[in-house]
């Protein structure tokens, strides 16, 4: 019995495979049990075997060899997946040795683009382009940010995305907002409108921290390319983040200048600007919840809340809600966050037909049902996610009119995470923003 043909021969086989499937085809209706029947009924890959190497490893490489299996069954192919903490470096080792996986999934794209370059992974099909141009949120985003030049110049897609992170976030405590009477801010200028109320208030409105070690400084280049979102179009955050836009810009000031809004203000922010520059930014969440808070707000990503007092439930003891736009902006719903690209560094039918399940809404949900994973797709269904604050979370990767990847990440290590990360320091504690904007564009003209 071949255990690709049919539910029922998953449901029945008596294979070690169909034992390790987590959740019984067809016995949950939280799934779309309809995608992963049209996959298994179109995929015969019995005896044919695929590489895949990810940097998952722990309890995520766990997780996601759970949602292996369901290809596994619906195909009859065999899966090695290998997780590593250096994917980076392994990865291009194995390139260069000329052992690639069929599969490499990519923690961000830069490294993608270099390989894509040197004709080391494979263009994927106009289809397949068309597929994540229909099937994910925010537009054309998604499909645009896996286009890159090959080694002929032009541009194709070479991955599709699995598994997102989301930045554009703001964290609070609802029993203090419920007691000050706040309310949520749907818009950026009811974000400032309550800042000042706050502080009106004789409270402090932000907990801000840019302390991470060597890393000094990221929190508040987040900061920036989320304003930048808000206050530019798309295309002027990628001619920045690509190059073509200098640091010194009008409109990287202007984002620069908004930050330093909320942060140098020593009303807005617990410690002052000094505070803010000289606090860890794994520290300054604490301030939320003491009696009474040290502050009310706290912009930070989706994993922040490992850094919360333990025993909190989220979405009772601690919320979030979207970094909001502006409205006079009218530049939509932007969302910055960052996610991983899954790409085809050794061509097979079986590695296409890999990233074709990636693309269906069940091989999302199996990971959404059990821990924290967020997906851009439009055909899942947000009941498989495994609490109401992942689901909270995908609507607003769903809502999103664009997506962008945390331009620092992209851009060359020298600029990006290190003169950014130094300049904003600088700026906050005194600096003026030009100036310091002008040195990081003085360092990166060097590069070149």
């Amino acid at each position: 019995m071949k255990i690709h043909l049919s539910l029922v021969a998953i449901l029945l086989a008596g294979t070690a495979q169909a034992q390790t499937l987590m959740f019984a085809p067809d016995a949950d209706s939280r799934f779309s049990w309809d995608s992963y029947t049209a996959f298994a009924e179109t995929h015969d890959l019995s005896g044919q075997s695929l590489t895949v190497l990810a940097p998952w490893t722990g309890a995520d490489a766990a997780l996601f060899e759970s949602v292996i299996a369901y290809f596994e069954a619906a195909t009859g192919a065999d899966v090695s997946y290998s997780g590593t903490s250096n994917f980076e470096d392994d990865v291009v080792i194995a390139v260069n040795a000329g052992t690639p996986p069929n599969i490499a999934i990519f923690p961000q794209p830069g490294l993608v683009a270099d390989l894509a370059a040197k004709g080391r992974l494979t263009a994927l099909s106009a289809e397949t382009d068309a597929a994540v141009r229909g099937r994910y949120a925010a537009g054309d985003s998604w499909a645009d940010l896996a286009r890159f030049a090959g080694p002929d110049g032009a541009r194709d897609l070479y991955g599709v995305f699995y598994k997102v992170d989301l930045k554009s976030l703001v964290w609070y405590v609802p029993e203090a907002f419920e007691e000050a009477g706040y309310e949520i801010p749907e818009t950026m200028e009811e974000l400032r409108a309550l800042t000042e109320q706050i502080a009106a208030d004789g409270e402090t409105p932000w907990c801000i921290g840019l302390g991470s070690g060597e890393a000094t400084g990221w929190p508040a280049t987040d900061w920036v390319e989320d304003i930048l979102l808000r206050t530019a179009p798309p295309e002027t955050y990628d001619a920045w983040v690509n190059g073509e836009l200098a640091f010194d810009a009008p409109e990287i000031v202007a984002a620069v200048e908004e930050f330093g809004w909320f942060a140098r203000n020593d009303d807005f922010a617990v410690g002052g600007a000094s505070g803010v520059a000289g606090t860890d930014f794994r520290d300054s969440v604490q301030g939320l919840f003491g009696f009474p808070p040290e502050c009310y707000l706290h912009k930070q990503a989706t994993f922040i809340p490992v850094f919360f007092p333990k025993d909190l439930k989220l979405g009772e003891d601690v919320d979030f809600f979207y970094f909001p736009a502006y409205a006079a902006a009218d530049l939509g719903r932007p969302v910055m966050g960052a996610g991983t690209l899954a790409t085809i560094a050794e061509d097979s039918p079986v590695a296409r037909a890999f990233l074709e399940f990636l693309l269906t809404p069940i091989a999302h949900e199996i990971w959404m049902a059990q821990s924290g994973f967020l997906s851009p797709h439009l055909e899942i269904r947000p009941e498989a996610y495994a609490n109401d604050t992942l689901r909270e979370q995908g609507h607003i990767l769903a809502d999103a009119t664009v997506f962008r990847f945390d331009g620092s990440d992209l851009m060359p290590g020298e600029i990006g995470t290190s003169a950014f990360w130094s300049a904003m320091v600088n700026y906050v504690t005194g600096s003026d923003a030009a100036e310091v904007l002008a040195e990081v564009q003085k360092r990166r003209d060097a590069l070149r």
